[in-house]
């Protein structure tokens, strides 16, 4: 087993320079980066040959981190129930996007999908990095999803710039994706 310590270190090292990690979720590995880098955001999404447009999810330790990039005063007091309720977990929620929230993050919407996640390994890479991460499936868009740390390093090779070797969630399905407004599933 790999050091829990040294391991997120340089994880976290990657995000800092701007670099793009795979490192493992609920269910699937993820393609990670700084939410806030935008020259990192643009390397993930030629890395996974995703188009800007589609928008993308960001995976926080707390709902606190995800503060910068939701509007929080747009969601309902009857909705928060719903939200919290259900994190953290595997819970991805579409949620009204902040003004300032980028559009290489919110693509051609003006929300933002967002998880508070349980997986402890990325709990600690989020608490240690101080906010959220990038968070996309592990795959080239359109090809199946990336199950191990073998596999992902066949598929990206040194176009990653690190690997967080540890297990996955133990989830047989990526998050589930909701709209935080009207409850409609985009992923179930």
């Amino acid at each position: 087993m790999s050091d829990p310590v040294a391991q997120p270190a340089n994880a976290i090292d990657a995000l800092q320079q701007g670099g793009v990690i795979v490192y493992p979720t609920e269910a699937v590995f993820g393609l990670g980066c700084d939410p806030d880098n935008q020259a990192a955001v643009e390397k993930l999404l030629a890395i996974k040959q995703r188009p800007v447009e589609k928008g993308l999810i960001l995976i926080a330790d707390n709902y606190g981190q995800l503060l910068k990039y939701v509007d929080d005063a747009k969601i309902p007091m009857d909705k928060r129930a719903d939200i919290f309720s259900q994190w953290p977990g595997a819970i991805t929620w579409v949620m009204p996007a902040a003004k300032e929230t980028p559009k290489w993050l919110t693509g051609q919407f003006d929300s933002i999908a967002v998880r508070v996640t349980n997986h402890p390994t990325v709990k600690a890479l989020c608490q240690q990095f101080g906010k959220p991460m990038v968070s996309t499936s592990a795959n080239l868009t359109g090809q199946p999803t990336v199950m191990s740390i073998t596999h992902a390093k066949s598929e990206f090779a040194d176009r990653v710039d690190f690997y967080v070797d540890e297990p996955l969630g133990g989830n047989s399905q990526p998050s589930v994706i909701k709209d935080a407004m009207t409850g409609k599933v985009f992923r179930g």
